[in-house]
């Protein structure tokens, strides 16, 4: 009997269970996926999966512009 535990051979999901999908950019705020890559997830390849996760940092500039609020109001 061995004392290593098991552990699953795939990329795991970057989801952060903060999922609210952005009005106009359409990816989830919390793991920036789409809905379709969310739901395209499970079956993905390693290699795919992978590759999702290089380009996520990327999109979280388009989340951090801000067209309203205080600031905008005093321009």
């Amino acid at each position: 009997m061995s004392d290593d535990i098991w552990q699953r051979d795939e990329v795991e999901s970057p989801c952060i269970k903060v999922c609210i999908v952005h009005p106009a950019e359409r990816i989830c705020t919390g793991c920036l996926r789409t809905i379709d890559e969310i739901g395209a997830w499970s079956r993905m390849s390693n290699e795919a999966r992978t590759a999702l996760l290089e380009e996520l940092p990327s999109r979280a500039a388009r989340l951090k512009v801000r067209r309203g609020g205080r600031k905008a109001r005093l321009g």
